[in-house]
């Protein structure tokens, strides 16, 4: 089983256009979570065993198989607006080939009605984890209450598309707790232990 990117810094491959080193500097530094949990997930269409359950089982032996006309969606839905850092997908070009995607769109906005593409990648052969920031145009997550992911098209034209699983990473909320000040005089230390 292939674990997915790191948490601290999920960098595998990047869109078109690649990041700097600095962007890649600053994205190492910023501390994510998977938060694929929070939200509901449905799909445009599915094989009976190949659904929702697959694409999240963290097993990139296991994957959703659409069954329908493109394009396949993905569409994750939060119950609160919700800052989003990053979209990481497994893609296995030599295990999937024709049902890999080529062509993939990632949309964002409120509900199905006023979705905007923010990224629009084109893959090669993909093998393995393919991380899409999501960025505004300050550079920062984007808030949001829906993530659309959609295979516009496959490789050698195929129709039904595999993916192995996605995960939704947000950037960690700093803990007031972590910066308290160090209390070293005698009277505040006498309120330091609660009995």
């Amino acid at each position: 089983m292939a674990t997915p990117p790191s948490t601290s810094s999920a960098t595998t491959a990047t869109p078109s256009g690649g990041k700097s080193d600095q962007e890649e500097q600053e994205d190492s530094k910023t501390k994510l979570r998977e938060i694929g949990d929070q939200a509901v997930w449905s799909l445009s269409s599915c094989k009976p065993g190949f659904g929702v359950n697959q694409l999240r089982d963290d097993s990139v032996e296991t994957y959703w198989q659409s069954d329908g006309t493109q394009p396949h969606l993905v569409n994750i839905q939060f119950r609160r607006k919700t800052t989003v850092h990053s979209v990481a997908i497994y893609a296995d070009y030599k295990s999937d080939e024709s049902y890999t995607p080529n062509k993939i769109s990632v949309r964002i906005g409120n509900n199905f009605h006023d979705l905007q593409e923010i990224e629009l990648l084109e893959l090669g052969q993909p093998n393995g984890w393919i991380r899409i920031p999501l960025t505004d145009a300050q550079g920062r997550p984007v808030r949001t209450f829906m993530i659309q992911i959609a295979a516009l098209s496959n490789h050698q034209n195929g129709r039904d598309t595999h993916m192995r699983q996605i995960k939704v990473y947000a950037p960690t909320q700093e803990n007031v707790f972590h910066h308290m000040p160090n209390f070293s005089t005698v009277e505040c230390s006498m309120y330091s232990i609660i009995r």
